[in-house]
């Protein structure tokens, strides 16, 4: 790739670094879209081995690219998004990835239709893992942090994402389980 080209799309991604989403980190500072991104695709690198048949580096470009669209749109929280804000995004996104060299452009493309289609195994562990890493990160937030909704949220959210697995499933279940712990530890301080 010519270096000038590469410049613009890393200072398009760099915009991630800056985009802010609705969870705190630990330590009480705003999470970037960026650090979401990183850990999702950490995390499908530490449970591939629970997914033979699953090719690692889709599954882990996947999880890398997922949020792009937000260099362009700022992240929305789930529960405040709605179908036009999906538009836009999209549109925008796909706008930028035309413009991109071969055979970065192309790739992308199809890794987009093919994680919006959920048909793939590594489109469905993508999508589980993405939800899965905002309700561990909820975890690990101050409970102060949390919005009255989330409450429910940390239980449910997720749910469909990881059906399809059983190893997911027991995630998911140890993450809700963490978030009852949580929740159970705030209510005694609170008392």
């Amino acid at each position: 790739m010519e270096p000038k080209k590469l410049l613009e799309i890393l200072s398009v991604a760099e915009r991630l670094k800056d985009a802010t989403r609705h969870c705190d980190t630990s330590h009480g500072r705003r999470e970037s879209v960026a650090e979401h991104s990183w850990r999702t695709t950490l995390m499908a690198y530490l449970v591939h081995d629970a997914f033979p048949d699953a090719d690692l580096c889709k599954l882990m470009k996947m999880c890398l690219i997922h949020d792009l669209g937000e260099a362009f749109t700022g992240d929305i929280p789930t529960f405040e998004k709605t179908e036009r804000d999906e538009k836009k995004e999209a549109s925008l996104l796909a706008h930028w990835v035309a413009s991109l060299p071969a055979p970065y452009g192309e790739e992308m493309a199809a890794l987009y239709a093919e994680m919006d289609a959920l048909q793939t195994t590594e489109a469905r562990i993508y999508k589980a893992l993405d939800n899965l890493e905002a309700l561990i990160q909820h975890n690990e937030s101050d409970l102060s942090s949390w919005l009255p909704l989330e409450y429910d949220l940390q239980m449910t959210y997720g749910n469909d994402k990881v059906a399809f697995s059983p190893y997911l499933t027991a995630l998911r279940e140890q993450v809700r389980q963490d978030s009852k712990d949580k929740i159970a530890a705030g209510t005694r301080k609170t008392q």
